[in-house]
């Protein structure tokens, strides 16, 4: 009976139970979604590199690459359903597996098998650890520049102005000319915010003169006219709101003032690799997503027996050896390339 039950259990069937073996199910997906989230980081890190490489001047490619993006249709519905639910499931299946991995590769005091001389081994532990990291950097980077830093946005005029905060250096003021964006001290964003309040004040009184004194106007005409104005003055009031919503108590803060998405991207960017300590942590986010993402590649290419011979395997090892060596570079490009190479000076 107990060598029934145990065949069976191979084909996700518990016969004592009747019930489908939900690991097998469980792996599988995880499997999948591991797969997508590599795809993704290789899309990522080949838009990100751009900020920095040789493809367009100025981080053009960054730009126009952030700026298609940003322009899809249905964006928010993309994200939500295309990477955060994948990202999610596999995270959630696989902190799940690293909590009761048997880790087996590093020294121990002689109660549990050492068998680090295993090369296998070793990258089983270390998917298993690099996927705590991996957690707890998604969670800070999606927050630090999906919300927190997330340009802010208003149309005013002719354009759609997206504003984000950076911090003074030597090269910013020629950078930002470069890229056509206007730069904005405390002193120069309230000078703006008094011209917007008088702008509109001075609209506000020429649109009630023109409404009840232009008689040869029809009453849809004028109604018409008013309701322009009227929407053209709560945009110079939300843009001064917004202007106002900044915290530039801490010296050397400025608003950066852009024309298109791509620009306020590339300068929070640049902002935040300027910064040693986050060049350091987020090079450690790029070789530890490198190294989970493909060492995870080998692992489905044998879950899902698209290699099975040791030849084979060989094979796949070394190919994603190379994968990884070409994501890591795009990667590191980004972090030390966009500020201290690229967009320095």
């Amino acid at each position: 009976m107990l060598k029934v039950h145990v065949n069976t259990c191979l084909f996700g069937i518990d016969t004592m139970t009747g019930s489908a073996i939900k690991p097998f199910a469980a792996r599988r997906i995880h499997s999948l979604a591991g797969l997508w989230f590599l795809l993704f980081l290789c899309e990522h890190l080949l838009t990100n590199s751009q900020a920095a490489l040789w493809v367009g001047e100025s981080g053009k490619g960054f730009i126009d690459a952030v700026n298609f993006i940003h322009n899809l249709p249905y964006l928010l519905l993309i994200e939500v359903l295309l990477l955060g639910v994948p990202i999610v499931t596999h995270a959630i299946i696989g902190i799940r597996y690293a909590w009761h991995a048997k880790m087996n590769s590093f020294k121990t005091d002689g109660t549990k098998p050492s068998l680090g001389q295993y090369g296998r081994n070793r990258a089983y532990s270390w998917q298993r650890i690099t996927s705590y990291f991996l957690l707890f950097m998604l969670i800070f980077h999606v927050g630090k520049f999906r919300f927190y830093e997330y340009p802010k946005s208003i149309e005013h005029g002719d354009f759609k102005h997206y504003l984000v905060k950076v911090s003074f250096d030597p090269g910013l003021y020629t950078v930002a000319a470069r890229l056509n964006a206007e730069l904005l001290d405390d002193t120069l964003r309230q000078t703006k915010i008094n011209q917007l309040t008088s702008i509109s004040d001075a609209k506000q009184m020429n649109q009630a003169k023109d409404f009840f004194n232009n008689s040869s106007s029809s009453f849809d005409t004028k109604a018409e006219n008013v309701s322009t104005e009227a929407q053209q003055k709560s945009n110079e009031v939300e843009y001064g709101e917004i202007l106002e919503s900044f915290n530039l108590k801490e010296p050397g803060m400025l608003i950066a003032d852009c024309k298109d998405f791509g620009t306020a991207s590339i300068l929070t960017v640049r902002d935040t690799f300027k910064n040693k300590i986050y060049a350091c942590l987020y090079t450690l986010f790029v070789v530890a997503a490198v190294f989970h993402g493909c060492n995870g590649f080998w692992t489905a290419c044998i879950t899902w027996g698209v290699i099975l011979k040791k030849s084979a395997q060989l094979a796949m090892a070394t190919f994603s050896v190379f994968m990884m060596l070409i994501l890591g570079f795009l990667g590191l490009a980004a972090i030390w390339g966009t500020y201290f190479v690229t967009l320095k000076n």
